[in-house]
């Protein structure tokens, strides 16, 4: 008997969430500069674009300065920003080019909106620094690991992330009930307290029905379309 795939490939989920995150620091390899915030977000090949204005540590640094990036994806459940994920970009900057930076500001806009992104199209104060990746360090849930950069810019994140992401808004918004009543029945006891739509992917499903629990639920066979991912849900959802 065949089992069916349970969770994507760690490249592709980590692809996936780094799709979803915000840079939130940077250091300088081989520096004694303190950590610093960072702003930004990650363009279509998964590589850090930062958002760097006068005074901070990377604006005008020499190209191929040495960083790591701190990547942190999150998920909103109940009102609150919950930790999915922490990926750390090691890597070479390299100034994004005139000719570039708009296409890496749309990039990164709809993830992570910064009003100084036009500014830094238009040629204004904030510089655009891209971060060529040399490794990828995950943590996510209780997984972790390293991805060389060949590994990582060779994957994609899943094929239906948009999709998916609009469906986790829907069902964590609209479908308390059927979310609580379907991790009773997968794990057979009553769950007090409220329980979330995780994670979505062509693959499966990942309901949390508290801090630190997961249940994974894969799919008899990928999805290969929304239309097929919806229905997979509404199944997972119904009694």
């Amino acid at each position: 008997m065949r089992h069916p795939v349970t969770a994507p490939p760690v490249p592709e989920r980590v692809r996936t969430l780094a799709a979803l995150s915000a840079p939130t620091h940077v250091s300088v390899a081989g520096s004694d500069v303190p950590t610093a915030a960072a702003r930004g977000g990650v363009d279509g090949r998964g590589r850090p674009v930062l958002l760097v204005r006068p005074g901070e540590v990377l604006y005008g640094a020499p190209a191929e300065t040495l960083v790591t990036v701190d990547l942190s994806a999150t998920r909103e459940v109940g009102g609150v920003e919950r930790p999915r994920a922490l990926l750390k970009v090691r890597g070479w900057t390299r100034p994004v080019p005139a000719a570039q930076a708009r296409a890496a500001a749309v990039a990164i806009a709809e993830a992570c909106p910064d009003g100084d992104l036009f500014a830094a199209v238009e040629g204004g104060a904030p510089a655009l620094v891209r971060v060529d990746v040399c490794h990828v360090i995950y943590l996510t849930g209780g997984d972790s690991g390293v991805l060389d950069a060949e590994t990582y810019l060779a994957s994609a994140p899943d094929p239906l992330l948009p999709p998916a992401e609009r469906m986790v808004r829907h069902v964590n918004g609209s479908h308390a009930q059927q979310l609580r009543e379907a991790a009773e029945r997968l794990t057979g006891e009553a769950t007090p307290g409220e329980v979330w739509l995780w994670e979505l992917d062509r693959y499966g499903a990942t309901l949390r029905p508290g801090p630190g629990h997961l249940i994974r639920v894969p799919w008899a066979a990928p999805a290969t379309t929304p239309e097929e991912l919806e229905h997979a849900l509404a199944c997972l959802l119904s009694p």
